[in-house]
């Protein structure tokens, strides 16, 4: 996803929540769950690499790498 985000000049905060308690408690708290990877543009939540919903949700063309 990273790489994804990064072709389209997408900016974002990779947070590790293997590594850091406040960014699992907060994704507890969005998702109700601790699946990885979750994206959020908005108030919209993402969990999973969905690409055609992140296009969408970003405006986005097709191009750079499928993850």
């Amino acid at each position: 996803m990273k790489e994804f985000l990064s072709a389209h000049d997408v900016e974002f905060t990779a947070l590790d929540v293997a590594q850091d308690p406040k960014a699992l408690a907060d994704l507890e708290a969005a998702t109700e769950r601790q699946a990885t990877p979750v994206i959020m543009v908005g108030d919209e939540i993402v969990i999973g690499f969905d690409r055609g919903r992140l296009q969408r949700l970003l405006n986005l063309t097709s191009k750079g790498p499928s993850s």
